[in-house]
């Protein structure tokens, strides 16, 4: 009897497309959402206690005993400069959920319920001027955290462009549904600075992404869509699979950046709708943003490598031209931040759609989708029943759109695109300087940057690294909840202002390091430190008995 060859064939051809899919995927948790999220369900609860908490490495009395004087000392110092706002904080975190999340996931958590127990932090502030923000207790700190990527220019432009905003619409207020006409001022000024025809407003970058996505798989027909290993594009199910997640990931094809077998699936895919690009991860390609909470060792990497990069984006966006992709460059954070043009011009690679948002706002919350007419449109002539749908009560709002359009204004004067010129050269002498004070030092941290963003690299084993964050903050410096892992600096830093910094830096890292938590003795790597972990948690995580350190417990 003869045997068709079409089935065979048939399974040959999906056995093929799925071992390009998994090759093109990051061997890393990051790069597998179903088993990241099994692994996470599957990590335990527990704690180190007062007993065990500064030796978990394995250090000598001697060192142990620094390293208790020395949080001692740090959390005295803290609670007596910023009493009020560490009160505050406190009162408030028993109705906001989003403080008491900060305050768990500042630091690992074997060692977060001790830590926040003891060395408490103030999250309130009441004013701010020129790079400082001021607390509730009058403390002046120099603000490293650029409000989620929202301070670009600094605090004094976005006051003044609220302030003009609500001048100019204080009349209508807060009419919605018609629009004010500097509505359609922004729209065409986006569309210019875009290169695109159309533009949609939302309330967040979240939203504006969202949009983005659905209007690609509307108008290809296809499902699919890419993200690549670590990006961020917000917090919906789509574009977060893995922990953090309650859904499954769907239809999401997490794959690695700069790779070729990734360039391979988009060549021979018919599924996909879209590839998101979040040109962040430049600094730290397939790797998820850097915070301090999963500062376990002292693994954690970064550079940034332009030219690399934009050979990356030249070749992806050949190959989603080629096989009918929809390219959307991600610009929600990074906009506007490294050019006036944003990521398209600083790497020369022009997206289908661009998302923007945090500082086009003006200081008001805002997210924007440009993207070409064939794109932007959200229904059909041929099938008037066939709707992409999206509205939002506030889109629009007049406030909002009065800020960007004051921002958008302030974008061509003289003397802001003047704080462009020379933009890279400027942060990389700044980076240069600070790496150099930290070598002739003899301290073992580093930075790597992209422009004015900013991560902290550590060159010694130490499970300890998150202490750091404390010490900066010690010294007057104002660090979001990620800690090291993200400083940003807005643009209008002069070189008075950031040597103060490189001051205070140094000041931070040298306490660090007179306390022990840099020590080293034999026996302690990173691949010591993760084994250590390793066999604390795998007893907890099987209920076997006598697991982990004598002193830990549950949480």
């Amino acid at each position: 009897m003869a045997v068709s060859l079409v089935p065979l064939a048939g399974a040959l051809l999906w056995g093929r497309r799925r071992l390009q899919l998994s090759l093109a995927k990051h061997p890393s948790l990051a790069g597998h959402s179903r088993w990241a999220k099994r692994v996470a369900g599957l990590i335990p609860g527990y704690a180190y206690d007062e007993g065990e908490i500064f030796g978990v490495d394995g250090a000598p009395e001697e060192t142990v005993a620094r390293r208790r004087a020395g949080f001692s000392g740090l959390a005295d110092r803290l609670a007596n400069r910023h009493p009020k706002s560490i009160a505050r904080s406190m009162e408030a975190a028993d109705h906001l959920s989003d403080l008491q999340f900060t305050r768990a996931y500042r630091v690992p958590f074997q060692f977060s319920p001790y830590v926040r127990s003891r060395l408490k932090l103030g999250g309130f502030v009441q004013a701010s001027e020129g790079v400082e923000v001021v607390d509730v207790d009058g403390q002046r700190l120099i603000d490293l955290t650029g409000s989620y990527g929202v301070n670009v220019m600094g605090y004094d432009f976005y006051k003044e462009c609220m302030e003009e905003a609500v001048r100019r619409v204080r009349s209508l207020g807060p009419v919605l549904g018609a629009l004010h006409p500097c509505t359609s001022w922004n729209a065409e000024r986006l569309c210019r600075i875009s290169g695109k025809e159309e533009v949609s407003f939302h309330m967040s970058g979240t939203e504006a992404v969202m949009q983005a996505v659905r209007l690609a798989r509307y108008h290809t027909g296809r499902r699919h869509l890419v993200r690549f290993c670590g990006s961020y594009h917000g917090w919906w199910d789509d574009v977060q699979p893995g922990p953090g997640n309650p859904m499954p990931p769907g239809r999401t094809y997490t794959l690695k950046e700069m790779d070729e077998a990734t360039l391979r699936v988009l060549s021979t895919r018919k599924d996909i709708a879209c590839v998101l690009v979040n040109p962040l991860q430049a600094l730290h390609p397939n790797r998820p943003a850097p915070g301090d909470s999963t500062l376990v060792d002292s693994s954690r990497s970064a550079g940034f490598d332009r030219e690399a990069y934009t050979a990356w984006l030249r070749r992806l966006r050949e190959v989603c031209s080629r096989r009918g992709i929809v390219l959307i460059f991600d610009e929600v954070f990074l906009g506007f931040r490294l050019a006036p043009g944003g990521a398209q011009e600083y790497f020369g690679v022009a997206a289908d759609m661009v998302t923007y948002g945090k500082t086009l706002g003006g200081g008001f919350p805002v997210g924007v989708l440009c993207g070409p007419r064939a794109l932007m449109k959200r229904f059909r002539e041929d099938r008037p029943a066939d709707l992409c749908f999206a509205r939002g009560t506030f889109n629009s709002h007049p406030y909002v759109m009065a800020g960007m359009q004051v921002f958008l204004e302030q974008l061509e004067t003289p003397a802001v695109r003047a704080v462009y010129e020379g933009l890279d050269a400027t942060w990389d002498r700044r980076a240069r300087l600070l790496n150099e004070r930290l070598t002739s030092a003899g301290l073992p941290v580093r930075i790597a940057h992209l422009s004015t963003i900013w991560t902290v690299l550590y060159r010694v084993p130490s499970r300890y690294n998150w202490m750091f964050q404390f010490y900066l903050r010690a010294e007057g410096l104002a660090l979001s909840w990620v800690g090291s892992g993200r400083l940003i600096f807005s643009l209008n830093f002069t070189e008075a202002e950031f040597g103060t910094v490189v001051e205070r830096f140094l000041r931070a890292a040298q306490a660090m390091q007179r306390d022990g938590w840099w020590e080293q003795f034999s026996g302690l790597d990173n691949r010591s430190i993760r084994r250590r972990i390793l066999r604390e948690m795998l007893p907890r995580m099987f209920r076997f008995p006598g697991g982990g350190s004598s002193g830990s417990h549950r949480v």
